[in-house]
Parts: structure tokens; C-alpha cells; sequence
């Protein structure tokens, strides 16, 4: 996957779900969006689904940056950072790799900021263990 960065965590979904929170908030990104896919499937497509979230994080600075850099750059926002329950029990998480989320605009020093959101998030992936 050249899309994103992973790791898989022997945790509860609901550990995964308050830790990863607390790890975005102290690396200075706050949750602005969610879904709860498993839900959302069960009330629009009455299915039945694995516990799967995605969190919409920001870093209001860095957004700032970005926005003021070029306003079309929003529609690249907020950074998705997912996760899922595996047959096994264990949970994946994965977000997005902004660097590369940001090459579509030809911009160096809006790939260069997504350089510097790709080492926060990783950093709070990386902090679930």
C-alpha cells in the first residue's frame, strides 16, 4: 500500500478507539469527523458489518498553512485515520500518507508539510502498542 501507513495491534477495537484519540491529540491533531461504518451500514444497508471507524483528524496549524498555501488543498482535508477489527481480534490502523496525498498539487512546499503531518501521524500510530 504506497497510500497510507499500517500496523496491526493485539487490542481491543474500543482500547484502539480511545488510545489513538488520546495519540492524535497529543501530537496536536483533534478529531473532526467521524464514521462509524458498521453503523452506518446497519441503518442505510441493514447489513452487518466489522467494527470499523474513520477518524477525520486536523492539525489546525498545519491546515492553516496548507490553506493559506492554496485554498484547493482543502479538498484534500481533513487526514483519515482508520481502523478495523480483524477475524482474530486484532485491530488494524491505518491513516494517510499526506505526502503523497499532496504530490496531486505540484506544490514542493505542500508536499514538504505533508512530510511533516506523515511523521506526526505516524508517530501516533506508531505510540499504539
Amino acid at each position: 500500500m504506497n497510500y497510507g501507513y499500517q500496523k496491526t495491534v493485539k487490542r481491543s477495537f474500543e482500547d484502539v478507539d480511545g488510545a489513538l484519540r488520546n495519540a492524535l491529540m497529543d501530537v496536536g491533531f483533534g478529531i473532526i469527523t467521524e464514521i462509524d461504518v458498521q453503523k452506518t451500514f446497519k441503518e442505510k444497508l441493514d447489513i452487518d458489518y466489522i467494527k470499523y471507524r474513520i477518524l477525520g483528524a486536523c492539525n489546525p496549524t498545519l491546515a492553516k498553512q496548507a490553506l493559506d498555501h492554496q485554498p484547493e488543498v482543502g479538498m484534500l482535508l481533513p487526514c483519515n485515520v482508520i481502523f478495523w477489527e480483524n477475524e482474530d481480534g486484532t485491530v488494524t490502523i491505518s491513516a494517510v500518507d499526506a505526502e503523497q496525498q499532496l504530490k496531486a498539487t505540484d506544490q514542493e512546499d505542500l508536499v514538504q508539510l505533508g512530510r511533516d503531518v506523515d511523521g506526526l501521524l505516524r508517530q501516533a500510530v506508531d505510540s499504539i502498542l
